[in-house]
């Protein structure tokens, strides 16, 4: 079992930035953001490899986002500039020690979720 606890969540006006961080209770190999938004399915924000060096994003935070790895402390970050309204959702860290890539259904363990809010 792996316990994830996100922090980092808030208010920001749109154009802000903000910062998510992830910690796990060991290493995994794959961690990952989603995002669900009112009303919406749960979605692909980003995702990262043990090594730090395979990144991979959805294409809609591409450019505006960065997620990257301490190692050392079993955390996960994901940088988010640029903000824009639409980015206002419940974001969920995720983990797997098997799985890679944007599916809901590849990931074995979920944090309980920050919410993240974006005013205009």
């Amino acid at each position: 079992q792996v316990q994830l606890v996100e922090s980092g969540g808030g208010l920001v006006q749109a154009g802000g930035s903000l910062r998510l961080s992830c910690a796990a209770s060991r290493r995994i190999f794959t961690m990952g953001w989603f995002r669900q938004a009112p009303g919406k399915e749960r979605e692909f924000v980003a995702a990262i490899r043990w090594t730090g060096s395979t990144t991979f994003y959805a294409d809609s935070v591409k450019g505006r986002f960065t997620i990257s790895r301490d190692n050392a402390k079993n955390t996960v970050y994901l940088q988010m500039n640029s903000l824009k309204p639409e980015d206002r959702a419940v974001y969920y860290c995720a983990a797997t020690d098997q799985g890679w890539g944007p599916r809901v259904q590849s990931y074995d363990y979920w944090g309980q979720g920050t919410q993240v809010t974006v005013s205009s």
